[in-house]
């Protein structure tokens, strides 16, 4: 009975400070609590982080890179009876209908006719999952998440495409270092050129142990990468790589990612490497 009260009191104070309906600010914090690792809460439309952890955005690379909560596929892995992320895939691919269903109470296509009806097609990226938090309690990052995959259906959005056009290639990655760690992986040089050896980065803002961007190669694209503690021990990554030139390159940097967070996973984790590691795959 303790236990309830003390919910109801975090539903109305939530509901003091957002505005929302008693059934909202509800399903938010349950979402919250079912979705989200110990230290890490969405604030709801935006699907970022509090001040003081990581500044995960949407999977659409709209804003700083994104940070997915526990269960979410990650660069090369998934979870267990999930699809795998490949390439550039389409959203539906990387995310399975049943984690969706878990997560968000639809699968893929409830919700798509859900959005149909609401007349999602002529409606802006941050409008629809506005309305999938505050109309259906979902999430911030699974919003965002279903608002990509809705775009990539409804040919808003090519796989590895932004909405306003441009594409991008993102991965991440978890580790088991201190958060502190894994952003001194980007951001002291000769860390970074033990696992990145022939790569150009050129610095443009670290925030530690938060956010890193930076200019890559002839500084037509760039780097935004942002870091999230799991717990004291082990912490995650997303890279979201933008401005690229279209699908193929969006495939290649994907691939390239993929393959440089494991190597980069591999010397965090073993203290004893002590030479660059370099793609074997040319």
């Amino acid at each position: 009975m303790t236990s309830q009260r003390a919910f109801k009191a975090r539903v109305r104070a939530r509901m003091d400070k957002t505005g929302e309906s008693y059934t909202t600010a509800r399903r938010q914090l349950l979402a919250r609590s079912a979705d989200v690792p110990t230290g890490q809460e969405p604030t709801g439309s935006t699907g970022q982080e509090p001040t003081g952890s990581a500044e995960p955005a949407a999977p659409d690379g709209t804003g700083p890179a994104a940070v997915p909560p526990a269960g979410a596929v990650e660069a090369g892995t998934a979870p267990a009876g999930d699809a795998t992320a490949t390439g550039t895939g389409r959203q539906t691919e990387r995310v399975s209908d049943a984690l969706v269903r878990e997560r968000t109470g639809r699968g893929w296509d409830e919700w798509f006719v859900l959005l149909d009806a609401w007349g999602a097609t002529g409606r802006t990226h941050a409008e629809i999952a506005r309305w999938l938090v505050d109309t259906h309690g979902v999430a911030g990052w699974w919003a965002q998440s279903l608002t990509v995959g809705y775009e990539q259906a409804r040919g808003l959005r090519a796989p590895g495409q932004r909405r306003g056009g441009g594409f991008s290639a993102a991965g991440s990655r978890t580790v088991a270092v201190p958060v502190q760690r894994l952003f001194d992986a980007f951001a002291d040089d000769a860390l970074r050129r033990r696992w990145l050896p022939d790569a150009a980065v050129r610095v443009r803002t670290a925030t530690a142990p938060r956010t890193f961007r930076a200019d890559w190669g002839d500084g037509s694209t760039r780097l935004v990468v942002g870091f999230v503690a799991v717990d004291a021990t082990k912490s995650r990554v997303s890279v979201q790589h933008e401005r690229l030139s279209g699908a193929e390159q969006a495939a290649e940097l994907k691939a390239y990612w993929r393959d440089r967070l494991a190597a980069l996973k591999h010397l965090l984790e073993d203290p004893a490497t002590d030479t660059p590691l370099r793609r074997t795959d040319g």
